[in-house]
């Protein structure tokens, strides 16, 4: 298999359909339509897109669905960006190498477009008329997984406690985890979840796609947290520290440095050996998780 043959081919698609997710139109509200476009079509690494395809393809599922899907996951993705950044929250000016949402369009209408993006993924995943295989019971399924992982139990949950936190000194690693277990995983728990839902997974599968997935959502945002002390700002597309100085609690912060690559060691194989039950047709996902743990940016 060319890993980044396929990889690349993902995120072509995912590309591609996200152009129609919030084309500009010629309306009252076109700014709207500009600002939603301006950071839906950003770039990035469209993780959790590409996860739901590739969870989907392994079980042999249908893509088209998994495209749907996922790129309705990556419109929440994006909305929660865009907010992240506003100055009542992380009050960030750059964001993968260019200004943020509210900075280009002002505050008020980048809260519209997050308004906007979010609403626009539950239009695509509760519009049948675009389904391919998936019948209304894996449908009602699916939009429940992603609106509880989206919510105040998943990412909204996490990002809230994430703002609690802010220059303490007390917050605890079990603490930081079950944070970003919300904040972070969740999303990323749920993109697999999803490709595992159209690819017909059994109880078993299913079970190891979910362990898999945790893990590496946590592997995920340990990385991060090492990026931000050791990053390049040229490559991340953002200042270096930005955590740090904003008083946020990272595993950097709380774990510090040497704990926290050796705590990405353990999770990245931690998130490896569920896949052990798919055999070879795990090959992508065994590769994408170590391209996700070693990336620089």
């Amino acid at each position: 298999m060319d890993f980044e043959k396929k990889l690349n081919g993902y995120i072509s698609s995912v590309n591609e359909f996200l152009k129609g997710c919030a084309a500009v139109s010629e309306t009252a509200q076109k700014v709207l339509f500009e600002a939603m476009n301006y950071s839906l079509t950003a770039g990035g690494k469209r993780i959790r897109p590409v996860l739901t395809l590739s969870v989907c393809d392994m079980l042999g599922g249908d893509m088209k669905d998994a495209l749907l899907f996922g790129c309705a996951i990556e419109c929440i993705h994006t909305y929660s960006l865009i907010h992240d950044d506003l100055p009542c929250m992380d009050n960030d000016s750059l964001r993968r190498g260019r200004p943020t949402c509210h900075i280009a369009y002002g505050e008020a209408n980048a809260l519209l477009a997050g308004d906007g993006l979010l609403n626009t993924a539950f239009e695509l995943m509760s519009d049948s008329s675009r389904y391919s295989s998936v019948d209304f019971e894996k449908a009602v399924n699916i939009i429940q997984i992603v609106s509880s992982a989206s919510g105040k139990y998943g990412m909204i949950g996490g990002q809230v406690i994430d703002l609690e936190s802010e220059n303490k000194d007390d917050i605890s690693a079990d603490e930081l985890i079950n944070m970003h277990r919300l904040k972070t995983g969740a999303i990323i728990r749920a993109a697999a979840l999803v490709g595992a839902v159209i690819g017909g997974a059994d109880s078993v599968q299913t079970e190891k796609i979910i362990e898999f997935s945790e893990n590496l959502g946590l592997a995920f945002q340990v990385k991060d947290d090492i990026l931000d002390v050791l990053g390049s700002e040229e490559l991340l597309g953002k200042p270096i520290g930005s955590d740090m100085e904003s008083g946020k609690r990272t595993f950097v912060s709380v774990l510090g440095l040497e704990k926290s690559k050796e705590t990405l060691k353990r999770l990245t194989e931690e998130a490896k050996k569920p896949l052990e039950t798919f055999g070879e047709r795990a090959e992508f996902l065994l590769e994408f998780t170590d391209y996700l743990t070693e990336r620089q940016n």
